[in-house]
């Protein structure tokens, strides 16, 4: 890997750091809401160039376990910053921006390539992005369901006060979770569908249970169980959080977590 495109990974990092140290309450002289803002959409636009540079190649789409961990986090960001949950929920950039330096960098640890040819496979294409961009949906949900999760409990014990850990009261922002969530859900859905009705034009094969699809299948049922739980009984509160979290974690197993041990321990 050359050396300016090394450095555009650790220019990524840097940014994403940068911004989370202007962030910090305890920041002296603390800068204008907009700058950490403007940093951290600078921080994406050089990250989107790491990305195209190392998924899209000459041979192909490559999807290896290090260039999708930096897609999902790029992704994870961009949908925090256009959600504006950082504005809704100010310690989420404490959270998401530090996860997405580290794996900003990961692609320069190298690691086989993974890769899709560009003709005739459109159809994968347009099923990997659909699922890519409910997987970040999912991820930014799971953070913000984490710090709910920890809010809720400070303001029971009567350490801290809402306006002290965030701009919105817990109902509102757990109404914007669901929101999430919802979106996310709808992607998963046509996610599985396609898989399982366009196996033989996405994936060359007709449908076999892996263990992405039997942990894609479980993430799905965890998420349906979850909205009409919502739905019917009004489900709220850590208990509902705590369900958005286990189905995020079924498919981060799935996806990464099946790339990680096929590629990184197997090194298939």
């Amino acid at each position: 890997m050359r050396q300016p495109v090394i450095l555009l990974y650790v220019a990524v990092a840097a940014l994403y750091g940068l911004a989370v140290w202007l962030r910090r309450p305890a920041a002296p002289r603390a800068p204008a809401p907009s700058l950490p803002l403007a940093i951290i959409v600078l921080a994406l636009m050089v990250h989107a160039v790491t990305v195209v540079h190392a998924v899209f190649t000459p041979d192909g789409i490559d999807l290896s376990f290090p260039q999708a961990l930096s897609l999902v986090a790029w992704l994870t960001v961009l949908v925090a910053v256009v959600s504006g949950l950082f504005a809704k929920l100010p310690a989420a950039g404490n959270v998401i921006l530090p996860v997405a330096a580290a794996c900003a960098l990961v692609p320069l640890a190298g690691g086989a390539p993974h890769r899709f040819a560009y003709a005739g496979e459109s159809m994968a294409a347009a099923h990997i992005a659909v699922a890519l961009v409910g997987y970040a949906l999912f991820t930014v949900a799971a953070l913000q369901a984490l710090l709910l999760a920890g809010l809720e409990k400070r303001l029971h014990s009567g350490i801290a006060r809402p306006e002290t850990d965030g701009a919105l009261p817990l109902l509102t922002l757990e109404r914007f979770l669901f929101r999430l969530v919802a979106a996310g859900f709808v992607l998963l859905t046509l996610t599985i569908a396609s898989g399982l009705v366009f196996s033989e034009e996405v994936f060359g094969r007709p449908v076999t249970f892996t263990h992405k699809s039997v942990f894609s299948v479980l993430g799905w049922a965890t998420f349906a169980v979850l909205l009409v739980g919502r739905w019917r009984y009004g489900w709220r509160g850590r208990r509902a959080l705590y369900w958005i979290i286990a189905g995020t974690v079924l498919l981060i197993l799935g996806y990464l977590g099946s790339k990680f041990v096929s590629q990184v321990v197997l090194g298939r």
